[in-house]
C-alpha cells in the first residue's frame, strides 16, 4: 500500500489488504444551482489508482453526490454532503438552535465560470470557481491538470477572511490531502473526508478537554471518547468536534461518529477531517473575536443553564465516607471551625457494597438516609451522591434491566467483548438512554433520591459503553460519544424536575454536554503536573462551548501509592487557590481531604475559602454572563487578547470572568514567571502595580498568596460578611470595592481572618 504520499495513512487503509478499500476523490462541480435557499452543488468523485501518483482509475464511472451550502445568520455556513443517503436536518441531540439562528437565502450569480454565493445583505458567503487552469510552457512537463472542488467560504461575509476547501498537494498527483473524499470498503461507503487550508502562523485550539499545550497546531486527535485515566495523556474524556482558528473561524463537525482531526499536522497546510461515516456535515463559524464564533457554536448546540448559587460555595468529598455519623461528624466539624460548605459528597461508599451501583442507601450505615439529608439540609449542606450508567452483576435492578432491554443487550452479558476501559466492575450492561422506557426508569432510579432531599448528582463515567451490545436507536460504535450527552441530560431533567435546579457532576462529554452544567476534569494525579494538565483541559473545554468546570482538588489519585501516599501540603494550598478562581470548587481524592488533616496550612486554607465566599457575588454575575455569551467562566487570555500573539501559547494563566487574571503557581518555591497583557494591572492580594504587555520575570509568591491582578480601574462586586454557607447570604448586601491606586490588597480591605 503506498504511504509516501497523499492521504492513505490519514484515511487509515489497511496496509494488510485484509479488505477491499478504494478512495474517491471529488472534483469541480458540474452543476449550481439554488433550491429552497440553499445552493446545491453537484460534485463528480471518482476512484483513484492505488500508486503513488493518483489518478482516476481507468474505466470507472464517476459517482455524482449533492454538497449542499445552508447559511445561517450570524455569520454560519453549513457544509453537508451524504455518500451514505443521511439528509441534512436539525433534528439532532447536538443540536438545539437558538431562536435568534436563522437561516439565510442564499442567491446565485456566475460570470465566466467564477460563482459567487450571497445572502439577503448582499454579503458574499462562499465562491466556486470552477475555471481551467491557465497552463504555460512548463505545463507539457507535469501531468495533466484536474480540477479541484474550488470552493472559498466567507463565514461572515468579510472578503479578507477566506476559508478555503483545498486540495493539498506536491504536486497534482502526488496528494497530502482532498477537499472532499471517502472510501468504499467492501463496496460500503464508510469514510469521508474534508480539507481546509491552513497557513503556515496558524494556531488552533478546543477540540474538548485536551490536556496538552494551548496551541494545537502540528498535532492529530483521535475522537473517540474514553476513560482518560488521568489529565496527562492523549486519552480524553470529553472530545468535542469544534475547533478555533487564530484566523477568526471556528468548525464544529455535527457527528457522534469516531472521527479524526488533524490541526496542520499531517500536512502543516490543511486542517484535515476523517469521519468514520461518509457523511460530512460541517458548520463554519465566523466572527470578530473568539467569543462571537463560541457564541455562535451555542447558538447551534445550546447554551448552558445557570447553576443555583449554593453550588458557587465549596464541595467536600473524598473517595469514599462509608457512614451517616462520618458525614456528619466532618460537617459538623467544618462548622465549628469555621471553614464555610455548601456541599458534602458521598461518593462510592453509600450503597450496600461499596462501587456496587443500586441506587439506594446501605440500610445498616444510613438507617433513615431521609432523616440524615434532611439534618444536614438544616446545617446548610446539600448531599450530592455518586452513582454511574451502567447496572453491574450483582446489583439489584439487574434482572428487571435485562427482562425489559433497559441496558443494551449483550449475547454474553458479564463479559469484556468489547476493549472498553471500564475500572471498577464487570458490568453487566450500559442503560440504553436511546430507550424512551429505559430513560424513565433511570430517572426514576434518581427520582426517588431527589424527592429524598438529595440535590445533585454526579454522574460519573459514561465515556465508553459495552459496544458488543444492541442498543434501541443507534448502532453502539455511533453511540458512544453521544452516549453522554444522553445520559447527562436525563439526569439532569429529573434533577430539574425535582428541586427546581439544572445542575449535575459530570465527567463524559460531547456536543451540546455544555447545556447541562456542570462538568469536572477527571482523575488527575495529586502533584504539579496534574494541577498543570487539569488547568489545561479546563481551558480547551472552556474554547470547546462549555462555560462551567471544575476539578479534583488537590487532585484525585495519589503518588506513588495511588490510594494512601500523603498529598504535599503546599500543593494543597495552591491547587486551593487556583480553586477559588474556578467557577466551582470541590475538594476529593482517594485519601483525606479535610484541611485539619494538613494542619500546618489549615488557617492558610481558611483563609482562601472565606475569600471565596467574598467572591460570590462575582461570581454569580459573571455566570449570568457566561450562560447567554460565549463566554467561559474560565478563560484562556486569547479570548479577551486575540491579536496578542503571546496568548495563543499561554496555558499556565487565565481570566476567571472579566475581570481577574490568575497566574497559579505550580512548583515548590512559589516562583514563575508572569505575562500581563497591555493594560495597568494591580495585585489583588497585596495593591502592587504592573505595566502590561511584557513578561515578569521569576515573580515571587509566599504560600499565602497567588499572582491575581485585576486592571486599575476595576469595580468587582463582594460579600461584606463571612458566612460558614450561602444560606447566611443575602445578595443584596453586596458591595462593589473599586480597585484604583489607593487600593492596599483584597485580605487587607476585607480583613478576613487569619
Amino acid at each position: 500500500m503506498p504511504t509516501n504520499y497523499h492521504l492513505y495513512d490519514f484515511m487509515g487503509f489497511d496496509e494488510e489488504l485484509s479488505r477491499e478499500e478504494a478512495l474517491w476523490k471529488a472534483w469541480t462541480p458540474t452543476e449550481v444551482y439554488e433550491h429552497n435557499g440553499d445552493i446545491c452543488l453537484t460534485v463528480p468523485f471518482q476512484k483513484q489508482k492505488h500508486q503513488d501518483e493518483m489518478a482516476p482509475e481507468t474505466g470507472t464511472l464517476q459517482e455524482c453526490h449533492t454538497l449542499t451550502l445552508r447559511a445561517y445568520r450570524p455569520d454560519v455556513i453549513r457544509l453537508f454532503v451524504s455518500m451514505c443517503g443521511d439528509e441534512i436536518s436539525a433534528a439532532s441531540d447536538m443540536l438545539q438552535f437558538a431562536p435568534d439562528l436563522v437561516r439565510e437565502p442564499l442567491t446565485l450569480c456566475e460570470e465566466g465560470g467564477l460563482y459567487s454565493f450571497t445572502d439577503a445583505m448582499g454579503r458574499v458567503r462562499a465562491t466556486l470557481d470552477t475555471r481551467p487552469p491557465i497552463l504555460d510552457s512548463w505545463s507539457t512537463l507535469l501531468p495533466p491538470p484536474q480540477l479541484s472542488l474550488g470552493l472559498t467560504l466567507y463565514p461572515d461575509g468579510d472578503a479578507k477572511k477566506p476559508v478555503r476547501v483545498n486540495d493539498d498537494h506536491f504536486s497534482p498527483p502526488r496528494y497530502d490531502g482532498f477537499a472532499l473524499g471517502y472510501c468504499l470498503t467492501n463496496g460500503q461507503e464508510d469514510r469521508a473526508t474534508l480539507s481546509f487550508e491552513a497557513e503556515h502562523d496558524e494556531c488552533f485550539v478546543g477540540t474538548g478537554e485536551r490536556f496538552r499545550k494551548m496551541d494545537l497546531s502540528g498535532q492529530t486527535f483521535y475522537l473517540r471518547n474514553q476513560d482518560g485515566q488521568g489529565v496527562n495523556n492523549r486519552r480524553c474524556y470529553k472530545n468535542i468536534p469544534f475547533y478555533l482558528s487564530s484566523r477568526m473561524y471556528g468548525v464544529f463537525y455535527h457527528t457522534s461518529d469516531y472521527c479524526k482531526l488533524s490541526l496542520a499536522d499531517h500536512s502543516t497546510r490543511s486542517v484535515q477531517f476523517l469521519c468514520d461515516r461518509a457523511t460530512i456535515d460541517a458548520f463554519v463559524i465566523g466572527g470578530d473575536t473568539p467569543e462571537r464564533i463560541l457564541r455562535a457554536y451555542r447558538m447551534l448546540t445550546g447554551f448552558p443553564s445557570v447553576p443555583p448559587l449554593w453550588s458557587y460555595g465549596i464541595w467536600m468529598s473524598r473517595m469514599t465516607y462509608f457512614a451517616a455519623d462520618e458525614v456528619e461528624e466532618i460537617c459538623d466539624r467544618l462548622r465549628q471551625e469555621h471553614y464555610p460548605c455548601d456541599v458534602i459528597h458521598l461518593d462510592t461508599g453509600w450503597f450496600r457494597t461499596d462501587w456496587l451501583c443500586e441506587w439506594k442507601f446501605n440500610a445498616d450505615r444510613f438507617p433513615d438516609p431521609a432523616a440524615f439529608v434532611h439534618r444536614l439540609l438544616d446545617k446548610g449542606f446539600r448531599v450530592s451522591l455518586w452513582q454511574l450508567p451502567y447496572v453491574a452483576q450483582g446489583a439489584e435492578q439487574l434482572e428487571e434491566a435485562q427482562k425489559n432491554d433497559y441496558i443494551g443487550k449483550r449475547e454474553q452479558s458479564g463479559t469484556k467483548q468489547d476493549g472498553s476501559n471500564f475500572s471498577a466492575l464487570d458490568y453487566a450492561g450500559t442503560i440504553d438512554f436511546t430507550s424512551p422506557t429505559a430513560t424513565e426508569w433511570y430517572k426514576g432510579l434518581l427520582r426517588r433520591l431527589l424527592q429524598m432531599g438529595v440535590k445533585c448528582i454526579k454522574t460519573d463515567f459514561g465515556e465508553n459503553i459495552h459496544l458488543d451490545a444492541t442498543y434501541h436507536g443507534m448502532d453502539a460504535r455511533r453511540l458512544n460519544n453521544l452516549y453522554a450527552l444522553l445520559y447527562q441530560r436525563a439526569a439532569y431533567e429529573v434533577t430539574k424536575e425535582e428541586t427546581g435546579d439544572g445542575i449535575i457532576w459530570a465527567r463524559a462529554g460531547w456536543a451540546g454536554c455544555q447545556r447541562y452544567p456542570l462538568h469536572w476534569g477527571g482523575d488527575s494525579a495529586s502533584n504539579w503536573n496534574g494541577m498543570a494538565g487539569s488547568l489545561r483541559g479546563g481551558l480547551h473545554i472552556g474554547l470547546s462551548g462549555f462555560a462551567f468546570w471544575s476539578h479534583d482538588v488537590p487532585g484525585f489519585h495519589s503518588l506513588p501509592n495511588f490510594m494512601n501516599s500523603p498529598i504535599d501540603p503546599e500543593l494543597y494550598v495552591r491547587w486551593t487557590q487556583m480553586g477559588v478562581f474556578t467557577s466551582h470548587l470541590r475538594y476529593h481524592g482517594t485519601c483525606k481531604r479535610e484541611p485539619w488533616h494538613y494542619p500546618t496550612v489549615s488557617d492558610i486554607v481558611r483563609r482562601w475559602w472565606q475569600l471565596r465566599y467574598h467572591l460570590i457575588p462575582y461570581i454569580v454575575a459573571q455566570g449570568e454572563i457566561c450562560a447567554q455569551s460565549g463566554y467561559p467562566m474560565i478563560r484562556a487570555l486569547l479570548m479577551e487578547h486575540p491579536h496578542d500573539r503571546q496568548c495563543w501559547h499561554i496555558d499556565d494563566e487565565y481570566y476567571f470572568g472579566s475581570e481577574f487574571l490568575v497566574a497559579p503557581v505550580m512548583n515548590h518555591g512559589g516562583r514563575r514567571d508572569v505575562y500581563l497583557p497591555e493594560g495597568h494591572w494591580i495585585h489583588f492580594l497585596t495593591g502592587e502595580h504592573y505595566d502590561g504587555g511584557r513578561w515578569h520575570y521569576d515573580m515571587d509568591s509566599p504560600l499565602d498568596a497567588m499572582p491575581v491582578f485585576v486592571r486599575c480601574g476595576a469595580r468587582i462586586p463582594i460579600y461584606p460578611d463571612i458566612v460558614e454557607c450561602t444560606d447566611e447570604m443575602d445578595l443584596s448586601k453586596a458591595v462593589t470595592i473599586e480597585v484604583d491606586e489607593q487600593f492596599k490588597g483584597i485580605f487587607n480591605r476585607l480583613k478576613i481572618e487569619n
